[in-house]
């Protein structure tokens, strides 16, 4: 007895591609605990914070910059007319 032929195996599925996302994980921003108790000590608890604000500002752009640049590599779908 032979089977249908509409029951014949097909072919395998061809593998969805593999989307690698390169870029970062973003990690909390920290500021350094501090205790001034004279205005030198405020002024360069600041100057601290700033860096510390900068370094964060810095590390959040570059990821920003990686996944902008992984979008535009990525073809997007293309979605057929209604």
């Amino acid at each position: 007895m032979t089977g249908l032929a509409g029951c014949a195996s097909a072919p395998p599925s061809p593998a969805p591609p593999l989307i690698i996302n390169q870029c970062s994980t973003p990690s909390p921003c920290t500021l350094p605990a501090s205790h001034p108790t004279t205005n030198g000590e405020l002024h360069l608890q600041l100057e601290h914070t700033e860096a510390a604000w900068a370094q964060c500002a810095a590390e959040v752009d570059a990821i920003i910059q990686c996944h902008e640049h992984t979008d535009e590599k990525t073809p997007s779908a293309t979605h057929a007319p209604d």
